[in-house]
């Protein structure tokens, strides 16, 4: 398998778990927070979403620069959040399809202006800079929904409310 297929694989997947998780989110959620130190359900929602959908935004070029390339996504709604997701998982495909093989191998830095962040090819952007990063929230996000007494999803698995309910 090639990593174009794995990684296809991976992003289908991926969207999907993504999909369930903001699914059960609401409007009213959106400004909740557990802590005066952590993003709102909406701020964090909406970053795992920008997350996805620098596939297509960041691996195209060779350098992510946060100064020119990044405007935080702010939504209202989280009807706007899903539709993001959504409308983001077609460029995402089209983008994994336009890489070759020596694409994956060539060089990707992640800078602020003259800052470099990171600097490694873009499999292993795809993979840390994007993919764990995405997880990573989204497992935060997970918490969210239990905190607000939420019905969790499984991921890849069932949840305990998955278990609860069958």
């Amino acid at each position: 398998m090639s990593l174009k297929q794995g990684f296809l694989i991976e992003l289908e997947r991926e969207t999907e778990n993504t999909r369930r998780i903001v699914s059960r989110l609401r409007d009213e959620h959106l400004d909740w927070r557990p802590h005066v130190k952590s993003m709102t359900a909406g701020e964090l929602a909406a970053h795992v979403v920008e997350l996805h959908n620098w596939v297509h935004k960041a691996l195209g070029q060779s350098v992510f620069d946060f100064k020119k390339d990044y405007t935080p996504f702010k939504p209202t709604n989280m009807n706007e959040i899903s539709e993001v997701l959504d409308q983001g998982y077609a460029k995402n495909v089209k983008m994994i399809n336009s890489l070759t093989d020596e694409d994956w191998s060539s060089m990707w830095t992640l800078c602020a202006g003259d800052h470099v962040i990171a600097e490694m090819p873009k499999v292993g952007a795809m993979r840390f800079i994007i993919q764990n990063h995405l997880i990573h929230h989204r497992g935060q996000l997970s918490l969210y929904l239990r905190l607000l007494d939420i019905p969790v999803p499984g991921i890849y698995g069932p949840s305990a409310d998955d278990l609860s309910n069958g």
